[in-house]
């Protein structure tokens, strides 16, 4: 919650599930106070990411400013449970910062089993491919490629200046990663990034891409270092969203390749 002086302190209570709330949440600085400057980065002054603890529910969100450093964003989290918030930014004169914090929704909570690991993902007609290996403490190379109806997708549109994001999180610890891709003059159907975990384990990976001006989720578990996931009893996939999207309010990316 805290680094480097700054600290992510949200300001709303109790959740309730399924009920829409105005979550509310304050950085504060080395000197105490709310902070209020930041720099603009893809757009946007920062980036708040919700994941279930579980790593079956993620949600990117882009918060309001409400004044006085204060932010405000609309949440409905589906589901009792753990989850976690990050808050994705660079103070005005600082360096890039993430920022977590728990948030719990009482009720009976299931958790559910990690996903299987797999290279393909389907999302409302879309099909992407991951290619490439994760290796522990080395830069590696991923390729995604995106297809709808068995055709390369070639008109990938610019969302928050760039052609994909990636977000990176490491199963058990939430060990947060956020990658851009390497920049392309071409708009598909390969989105090409660079990326080094820091440990073996098991990864999930959320990509967001815009396509006819929507923009959507792609999700993955992957494995780093040989680690091999136990058997799944049957079919568990992520997919309770906020608001219907994946994406609730804002859809987003973050910055820079650090990881928390």
């Amino acid at each position: 919650m805290s680094q480097n002086g700054y600290t992510l302190t949200p300001l709303t209570g109790a959740l309730k599930p399924g009920e829409p709330t105005d979550f509310r949440f304050t950085v504060t600085g080395p000197d105490g106070e709310p902070v209020t400057d930041y720099q603009v980065q893809h757009d946007k002054k920062l980036h708040f990411i919700v994941v279930s603890r579980d790593l079956a529910g993620f949600w990117h969100l882009h918060p309001d400013e409400a004044g006085g450093g204060v932010w405000s964003v609309r949440l409905t989290l589906p589901k009792p449970g753990a989850y976690r918030a990050f808050a994705d930014f660079a103070p005005t004169g600082g360096s890039p910062l993430t920022l977590g914090a728990d948030l719990l929704v009482a009720g009976d909570y299931k958790p559910k089993a990690l996903p299987a690991a797999g290279r393909t993902a389907k999302v409302d007609g879309y099909e992407v491919k991951l290619d490439g290996e994760l290796t522990p403490g080395r830069s590696s190379t991923l390729t995604l490629t995106v297809t709808k109806d068995g055709k390369p997708v070639t008109d990938l549109e610019p969302y928050l200046g760039a052609y994909g994001h990636l977000v990176a999180l490491r199963a058990g610890d939430l060990a947060y990663l956020h990658v851009h891709p390497e920049e392309s003059a071409t708009a598909g159907p390969q989105i090409v990034f660079h990326t080094e975990v820091p440990s073996r384990g098991a990864y999930r990976l959320f990509l967001d891409f815009q396509h006819e001006g929507e923009v959507r989720t792609a999700d993955f578990t992957v494995t780093a270092g040989g680690v091999t996931l136990p058997e799944q009893p049957g079919p568990d996939k992520p997919g309770e969203t906020p608001d219907g999207d994946g994406h609730g309010d804002g859809h987003g990316d973050g910055h820079g390749d650090h990881t928390h």
